[in-house]
């Protein structure tokens, strides 16, 4: 019988995979959208190069609450 390299492949965990989720629900429970919690998303959706539908749908969440004027866009800390 052949020896066969077999790699693993890690499968994306809830975190990872709604990681953008995440980070918008931390935005609205904190009511702010910081520099690292809007570079987090950058990240996130550049190293994905796809957003889900789940993703999606809290981006577009977190977009009409900043126009509500419930989310402010903050600066810095």
């Amino acid at each position: 019988m052949e020896n066969f390299d077999i790699k693993r492949v890690t499968l994306p965990t809830v975190e990872t995979k709604n990681a953008i989720r995440q980070l918008v629900e931390k935005a609205i429970s904190i009511r702010r959208l910081t520099p690292d919690i809007e570079n987090e998303i950058n990240y996130e959706l550049t190293r994905l190069g796809y957003i889900s539908d789940v993703d999606y749908e809290a981006l577009e969440l977190l977009m009409a609450e900043m126009d509500a004027g419930r989310i402010a866009l903050v600066a810095s800390y």
